[in-house]
């Protein structure tokens, strides 16, 4: 019996050795860790996550996808008698419509990608006590799926440029069109940094969902979405617009795209330091929160 038994144990602790293991799940010793080779190995999970929020927004609704068109087209047709008709602000010699249009364009992008990150614990918590998968391909789809709406948006001003041009209005575009990409990955990494800073602390304080509804409101006016800075007289008042890191991101955007407003080179310098230290504190609390937040949501 003993002979058996010792052949048993070496045939076992063979096989033990022999087993080649696809996935090693081990716990995180390092709250700066980030696996990026872990995180394109679940990328066909990333495009599910992707397409499930694009469906699922205007799902059992009659328009659908139209919706992408119609709000931003509402709204800029609101701030187009509000701002321009009403309070007769300046829109930089521009035609109002595309005025309003380009700075609701980009600043839907920011905010989406801002409130979907910022309850990604809270909100798909049934879902991570059940399998793994990195945590952090949930905010990266949210960005992602964001930039789809982006860009169709985008052709919704693109269409309104041509309408003006065939109409004889001049839109000054030139090379600076090539700066838009850096600018809207800029406008993601900054609603992923913060985003994914409010999330982590949404597991225990579920007053910043609250606070992030009605923020994000406010930010708008304290951004020139709705005005341009050259509109601004106020010394005081441009210094403290103009130290929002998000100012550089929509004017430069308005200026590449239109060639109205200002692109300043070391503003935006200075919006993408901002951007980088955000992201490597939201990273650094994202890690921290997610080995324990299942205790907490």
């Amino acid at each position: 019996m003993d002979k058996n038994q010792n052949l048993n144990t070496k045939n076992l602790v063979n096989i033990e050795e022999q087993e080649i293991w696809d996935l090693i799940i081990k716990p995180r010793t390092d709250l700066f860790e980030i696996n990026l080779r872990e995180v394109w190995r679940y990328r066909d999970l990333m495009w599910m996550f992707i397409r499930r929020d694009f469906a699922a927004q205007y799902k059992q609704t009659v328009l659908g996808p139209l919706w992408h068109f119609i709000q931003p087209l509402f709204t800029t047709l609101i701030f187009v008698v509000v701002f321009s008709r009403i309070a007769e602000i300046s829109t930089d010699g521009l035609p109002p419509l595309i005025f309003y249009l380009s700075g609701i364009t980009i600043w839907n992008y920011f905010s989406s990608c801002l409130i979907a990150t910022s309850n990604t614990f809270v909100a798909n918590a049934y879902i991570f006590g059940k399998v793994y998968f990195p945590r952090l391909v949930m905010p990266l789809s949210v960005v992602l799926s964001n930039m789809v709406k982006f860009g169709i948006q985008l052709l919704l001003l693109v269409a309104a440029m041509i309408w003006y041009a065939i109409n004889g209005i001049e839109i000054h575009s030139g090379y600076f069109l090539f700066f838009i990409p850096v600018i809207i990955l800029m406008m993601a990494g900054m609603g992923l940094g913060l985003g994914i800073i409010i999330s982590s602390l949404t597991t225990k304080y579920r007053d910043f969902t609250v606070l992030v509804t009605f923020g994000v409101q406010l930010l708008m006016y304290a951004t020139p979405v709705v005005f341009p800075m050259s509109a601004v007289k106020s010394p005081d008042l441009k210094f403290w617009l103009s130290i929002n890191p998000l100012t550089p991101l929509v004017e430069a955007f308005r200026y590449a795209l239109l060639g109205a407003g200002s692109f300043d080179a070391m503003h935006l310098i200075y919006s993408g330091i901002f951007i980088l230290l955000l992201l490597v504190f939201g990273l650094f609390l994202f890690g921290k929160v997610e080995k324990t937040f299942m205790d907490t949501v």
